[in-house]
């Protein structure tokens, strides 16, 4: 599985593209999710090898063409990814949409995480997503940080989609007035 057609999403500085089974994309999700300090707030690492990540997330997309799991590649260094911007249904959750990003340790602090979901979630917005969410693990600062700076609304903390406490956050769509 080397990805989709779908065009990649654009930002400033970033490119949003399908990750690929490509030698490359596949040592980089290796790297990223065999990090204690990315995995540890995501639950652990991956029980699955990298192909079988993209594996999936091609078919998040197949399934949804408005979800998605993409590399977020930085212009300025497109041969390796920053990490992972992904929206998809929550689990339990009724029509519910998730946004959330897993980057390498060596492109944190670039505001990649923010630029990246800020381009995915204007793109669920377009598609008629009426909110989004984002879950975040008590004492993940930075990705508390992300939520600020896209300006979600806290929630407060829940067991509602992953049966483990996590702090909630929403985004609503713009209201459009005619």
């Amino acid at each position: 599985m080397d990805g989709d057609s779908t065009p990649p999403l654009e930002s400033r500085r970033l490119r949003l593209r399908p990750w690929t089974t490509s030698p490359a994309d596949l040592s980089r999700l290796a790297d990223i999710y065999g990090r204690d300090e990315v995995t540890r707030w995501l639950g652990g690492p991956p029980t699955v090898s990298p192909a079988e990540l993209v594996a999936r997330w091609a078919a998040v997309r197949a399934a949804d063409d408005r979800f998605g799991c993409w590399a977020i590649e930085p212009r300025d260094a497109a041969d390796r990814p920053a990490g992972t911007i992904l929206l998809k249904p929550l689990p339990q959750g009724v029509g519910e949409v998730e946004v959330g990003w897993h980057l390498h340790p060596d492109s944190w602090g670039h505001g990649y995480a923010t630029e990246a979901a800020q381009a995915v979630i204007e793109r669920a917005f377009a598609v008629g997503v009426p909110e989004v969410y984002a879950v975040v693990r008590p004492g993940n600062e930075p990705s508390l940080a992300v939520c600020r700076r896209l300006g979600m609304t806290p929630l407060g903390r829940m067991t509602r989609w992953y049966d483990v406490e996590l702090e909630a956050f929403r985004l609503m769509a713009p209201v459009v007035v005619e």
